[in-house]
C-alpha cells in the first residue's frame, strides 16, 4: 500500500488468517474482504497488500557466495517417494556442522522458506529445507496454488516425509549429527510432532504450531522454544493446555508470545511480518540451537 494509506485494521488480517488456513474460500474471502474496501481501500489494493512479496524482500540472496545451496533429493522410506529439498551451508566451513531442518508453512517450500534456510546456513548450521508437494510436482509458484496442493496430501505421509529428512540429514558427511527442527504455522505442527515421534531429535522451534496431544507429550526429549503471536487466538487457544502437560511431565521448554502480533509474523513477504518481534524471534531460535546442537 502507499505509505499514505490508512491502516489496515485488524479485522483484514483475521480474515485473510481464515482464507490462508482454508477456512474460506476465495470467492467468500474477496466477498467479505469487499467491507474493509473504503476510504483509501479497493478491494485489488488489498488484495495485493496482503498477498507475499517475493521479489523485494528476500534477506539472502539464491547465489549469495558465501553459501552452498542445491536441490538434493532423499528417499522417504514410509511413503515411498523421492523428496525433494533445498541443503545450505556455509562455504568456509572447516568441519561438520550442527542440522536444522526447516518446514514450510501450508503451501510448500516458497521462496521465503528458502531464505529462511539460506539464512540457516549463514549462521553456521548445515540447513535442509523439503518440499512437501514434491509429489505433486513441487510448489508451484504461488501460495494460493500451493495450499490447494498441499491440502491434497495425507499429514502423516508428510510427517513421514520431514522426519526422512531429518535422518538423511542426521547421517550426511558434512553434518556432526546434532540435528533440531524449525517450523512455521503448518511447519509448527511439524516440529511438534516431530518432538513427539524423534527421541534422538536435538531440539525443536515450533512458531506458530497447533500443539500435540496432551497424551503425545510424555514422548517429548527434546528441549522446545515455542514462539506465538500474541493476536494469534485461533492457534493460542491451545497453548494453555499444551503448557500444563509439559509442565506435568517436566518437558524442557520456553515459550515467548510476542504482544501485538499476529499469526505469522516471522513471515516478511506479508503485512503481518512483525518486523521486531520477528529478527527478535529469530536470534532466540539460533542462539537456542546453538545452545542444544552444538558439542561443548
Amino acid at each position: 500500500m502507499p505509505a499514505n494509506s490508512p491502516k489496515v485494521p485488524q479485522e483484514v488480517f483475521d480474515l485473510y488468517d481464515k482464507y490462508a488456513h482454508n477456512q474460506l474460500d476465495r470467492r467468500d474471502f474477496v466477498k467479505q474482504l469487499s467491507r474493509y474496501a473504503v476510504g483509501g481501500f479497493t478491494v485489488s489494493a488489498l488484495l495485493t497488500h496482503l498477498l507475499p512479496d517475493y521479489e523485494t524482500t528476500l534477506q539472502v540472496a539464491a547465489d549469495d557466495p558465501r553459501l552452498d545451496a542445491d536441490t538434493i533429493e532423499y528417499n522417504s522410506p514410509v511413503t515411498g517417494i523421492t523428496m525433494r529439498g533445498l541443503l545450505t551451508r556455509p562455504v568456509e566451513a572447516e568441519k561438520k556442522l550442527p542440522g536444522i531442518i526447516i518446514v514450510h508453512e501450508n503451501r510448500g517450500l516458497n521462496p521465503y522458506i528458502e531464505d529462511v534456510a539460506r539464512r540457516a546456513g549463514l549462521a553456521n548450521f548445515i540447513a535442509l529445507a523439503p518440499d512437501a508437494l514434491t509429489p505433486l510436482g513441487g510448489y508451484p509458484g504461488n501460495d494460493d496454488d500451493g495450499r490447494t496442493l498441499q491440502r491434497k496430501r495425507d499429514r502423516s505421509d508428510m510427517l513421514q516425509d520431514f522426519i526422512a529428512a531429518f535422518q538423511y540429514l542426521r547421517h550426511h558427511p558434512e553434518c556432526t549429527g546434532q540435528v533440531g527442527v524449525v517450523g512455521f504455522c503448518f511447519g509448527g505442527l511439524i516440529s511438534n510432532q516431530m518432538a513427539v515421534k524423534l527421541p534422538e531429535l536435538g531440539a525443536a522451534v515450533p512458531y506458530y504450531g497447533r500443539q500435540p496431544s496432551a497424551g503425545e507429550v510424555p514422548a517429548i526429549k527434546a528441549p522446545l522454544q515455542i514462539h506465538y503471536g500474541g493476536l494469534d487466538e485461533r492457534v493460542n487457544a491451545g497453548w494453555p493446555a499444551y503448557e500444563a502437560a509439559l509442565k506435568s511431565n517436566n518437558k524442557a521448554y520456553e515459550v515467548y508470545i510476542y504482544e501485538g502480533a499476529n499469526h505469522g509474523f516471522h513471515n516478511d513477504t506479508t503485512p503481518r511480518y512483525d518486523q521486531e518481534a520477528g529478527e527478535l524471534a529469530w536470534e532466540r531460535t539460533i542462539a537456542f540451537f546453538n545452545e542444544h546442537l552444538r558439542k561443548k
